[in-house]
């Protein structure tokens, strides 16, 4: 599949690994070279900031989407392709997605989670098509994985919609696990649902 945008979902902090600062840098700088929109939240801090300047170090495009509330000048980055500012959270994540044709997740705290689990959660109900990705840098992700493949095992979750979730450890190898995603078919029950409401 042809992807033009993709949406990074990532932490407003640093943290404490150089390696996931450096992973974000060259994140950014790869979309750039592929001539892929780099959409996020627009900070200029953290992992968030880090995707940003890569990218934009590189002259690729980078949009931004971000909360009146939370544009003040220690957060929002100014030197974006292009800052979009809006009232809410709910329509700061609507307008991420609407954006992009693909999601890639990079190391964050509970926010980052918030946002990959929905749009997991709208993929696995058919709300969208569009590739899911996780970064797993330096082995940040492992232990989550460990849960999820626990609700597969426990059956709170079927490994079909586990695999909608494409894992990499390489910036190179996730984005062609991306480029070449099939979207799963609508389940069953839901067709139903839909058709019984016409």
């Amino acid at each position: 599949m042809t992807i033009h945008s993709i949406c990074v979902y990532c932490g407003s902090s640093p943290g404490n690994d150089p390696g996931i600062i450096e992973q974000a840098r060259l994140l950014g700088q790869t979309l750039a070279n592929e001539k892929i929109t780099l959409v996020y939240g627009a900070a200029k801090i953290g992992v968030m900031g880090a995707v940003a300047d890569g990218a934009l170090s590189n002259d690729g495009r980078v949009v931004g989407v971000i909360p009146e509330f939370l544009k003040i000048k220690e957060v929002v980055h100014n030197g974006l392709s292009e800052l979009i500012v809006n009232e809410t959270m709910h329509e700061r994540k609507m307008k991420l997605q609407e954006l992009s044709d693909g999601f890639i997740t990079l190391p964050g705290g509970f926010g980052t989670m918030e946002e990959l689990f929905e749009v997991l959660t709208w993929s696995q109900l058919a709300l969208h098509q569009k590739p899911v990705g996780m970064l797993n840098v330096n082995g940040f992700y492992d232990d989550l994985l460990s849960a999820l493949k626990n609700m597969v095992d426990k059956g709170f979750l079927k490994q079909e919609n586990l695999d909608i979730l494409l894992v990499d450890t390489t910036i190179e190898g996730l984005l062609h696990k991306m480029k070449n995603f099939k979207p799963m078919a609508m389940p069953k029950w839901l067709k139903a649902s839909l058709v019984e409401k016409k």
